[in-house]
């Protein structure tokens, strides 16, 4: 049976919607039932591991609950008296039923494995360091739970992503904390680690467990097995020993910070090199890549705030040299850690801080085309495109937001300079935000809102940086720094963009003008029926194709035939000879036609009768 794993899951399913008040009881409905079922009403016979393990559980709950209900009403004095004793009582009588379930499954007949006994001794010597913490031995304290420590560590390294995380949180959330407040009741330096602390308080040849664990991995100890993941925790080779911010250089007196600032540096040297070797992959794998330097960044923050909150709490006043050196720790510690978010960021909007607006690549069907002719690749849509710019803008609204987060670091105020450097970080990244949002009227067709927008990035986007372009083949991870090549890009494109957009602009109003006079023309202008001998440039207008109704006016009755040409056009249907007759007027001589007969006169003055 998985102890750690039944025993952390129990928790936090309980604690998760309660406290160790409704833990407890829940414990013992369940315990309740379960012998129900089994028939089974004492733990004493050794026969079902479960009803140990739910047994003190419910012991140590108990405690828990008595503990966090006296420091809530007693306004976190120390506990005295019968509570105390109540309290060590619930926690001794927990690791006895633990130390009876570690014999069961040391029994080669239970068939638990090297792992689920390694695991029983660690719950039960934490049990055993929380029992002498309330009592205050901290030396014994710091025996049993360096033991811990180093088996939880051990047992950190089977290579089963869940299970290894499990005991970390195991270790930063209960182990670590009681060693380090051990170790400062003791007046141990703070620059001492954990790692030396357990190498130096752990029982090598009291305990079997240890031997076995040595006998495994003789390095457990002198590398401090402390399981973490690769880069979170810092080789004690390593961790600096000062820190420097701006002109100020300071102690590093806190070994917890100083060991989360040894695994940032390990984590920024990874990131380096993936990114460097790894320059065509997606945004997205880059941005996950910044999580190994964003966890151990966090710590360091953490870390350096615990340490501040200590010396408050001994009532160190805030001139104290100790306290002015952990005040720049943290404000450079949190600057680093801003940095790092603003560069995550910047890798998410994609190339040139996301100045420009690239077709993302669309993945092919594999499935060929029955004409065997390759597929193409479709367009991005306008829709596509202008949810991609919302994005940028979120990202874009959360980089300006960790920008005035720097401002109120302490000691930021008062340096002139770095705020000058943050307002031209802010205008750069200003700059690209109105960039972002014209681009977005741009594919709406709103030419005037664009260049209004582009004409206000680039007002905002500043000549000048104070960070110079990387020396050398490698490249630095984005962060907050803002390089002058960066804002020179940015400053050319923009001017481009204005230019562009200004000559759009001026066509859609010529455009527009060339329109309203074709408009107010065409009011006056009579029907297209009537000017089809007329290209319409500006189209035709519909609404006025004929007369409707028609308007009564004149028109010719008998139209004017006249045509000078008729004598002299061959016509169809007219012979040759008697169109040269009519155009000589008279017949000749020669043709022997008779002469023409005179009418004789009718009648009176010619009149026929």
């Amino acid at each position: 049976m998985e102890v750690t794993q039944f025993v952390v899951a129990q928790r936090d399913k309980a604690l998760l919607v309660g406290d160790y008040g409704s833990y407890r009881t829940q414990l013992s409905r369940r315990l309740l039932t379960v012998r129900r079922k089994l028939n089974y009403t004492s733990v004493k016979g050794h026969k079902f591991l479960h009803l140990l393990l739910l047994t003190a559980e419910r012991a140590w709950a108990q405690a828990m609950h008595m503990k966090s209900t006296h420091s809530a009403e007693s306004g976190g004095k120390a506990i005295t008296g019968s509570t105390r004793r109540h309290i060590n009582s619930r926690l001794r009588k927990a690791a006895v039923y633990v130390e009876q379930l570690l014999e069961l499954l040391r029994n080669r007949e239970s068939g638990a494995t090297t792992d689920n006994v390694l695991e029983a001794r660690a719950y039960l010597v934490s049990l055993q360091g929380a029992v002498e913490f309330e009592k205050r031995n901290w030396e014994a304290c710091l025996h049993v739970y360096s033991e811990a420590r180093l088996i939880y560590s051990s047992l950190a390294k089977s290579g089963n992503a869940k299970r290894d995380d499990t005991f970390r949180d195991l270790l930063s959330t209960n182990i670590d904390p009681s060693i380090r407040y051990a170790a400062y009741q003791l007046k141990l330096p703070r620059t001492t680690t954990i790692d030396t602390i357990v190498e130096r308080y752990v029982h090598r040849t009291d305990s079997s467990y240890v031997q076995q664990i040595l006998q495994a991995n003789p390095d457990a100890l002198s590398r401090g097995g402390s399981g973490q993941k690769q880069g979170t925790s810092g080789a004690s080779d390593n961790v600096p020993k000062t820190l420097r911010w701006r002109s100020r250089e300071v102690k590093l007196e806190d070994a917890a910070t100083a060991q989360a600032l040894a695994a940032v540096s390990e984590a920024e040297v990874k990131l380096s090199s993936f990114l460097n070797s790894h320059r065509h992959v997606e945004a997205k794998a880059k941005a996950s890549a910044y999580d190994g330097v964003l966890i151990p960044s966090q710590d360091a923050v953490d870390a350096t705030k615990t340490a501040i909150d200590e010396l408050a709490s001994e009532g160190v006043p805030q001139s104290d040299p100790r306290m002015q050196a952990l005040q720049i720790t943290r404000t450079a510690v949190n600057y680093a850690l801003i940095g790092w978010r603003i560069g995550r960021n910047r890798v998410l909007c994609g190339e040139h801080d996301g100045a420009t607006l690239v077709q993302e690549k669309t993945r092919r069907l594999s499935k060929p085309r029955k004409d065997g002719k390759p597929r193409k690749i479709k367009e991005e849509s306008n829709g596509r495109k202008l949810s991609r710019l919302r994005e940028r803008v979120v990202l874009y609204d959360a980089t300006l937001q960790s920008l005035d987060s720097v401002k109120d670091l302490p000691g930021v105020a008062a340096d002139q300079a770095l705020i000058q450097e943050i307002d031209t970080k802010r205008a750069y990244f200003s700059a690209l935000r109105c960039l972002a949002i014209a681009r977005s009227h741009a594919l709406l067709s709103n030419t005037k809102n664009a260049l209004a927008l582009f004409a206000r990035a680039l007002e905002q986007c500043p000549r000048k940086s104070s960070a110079s372009p990387d020396e050398g083949g490698l490249h630095k991870p984005p962060n907050i720094e803002v390089k002058t090549d960066q804002t020179d890009y940015l400053h050319n494109l923009l001017s481009g963009l204005v230019a562009q957009h200004r000559a759009l602009v001026e066509l859609h109003n010529l455009n527009e003008a060339a329109v309203k006079e074709a408009e107010s023309k065409a009011k006056y202008a009579p029907p297209m029926v009537e000017r089809l001998d007329e290209y319409p440039a500006n189209g035709v207008d519909l609404t006025k194709l004929v007369t409707y109704p028609p308007k009564l006016q004149p028109i010719p009755v008998k139209p004017l035939f006249l045509d000078v040409a008729w004598n002299y056009i061959d016509y169809p249907g007219r012979s040759k000879k008697g169109t040269e007759q009519t155009i000589n007027g008279a017949v000749d001589a020669g043709a022997g036609a008779p002469p023409p007969k005179k009418e004789a006169k009718k009648g009176w003055f010619g009149f026929g009768r």
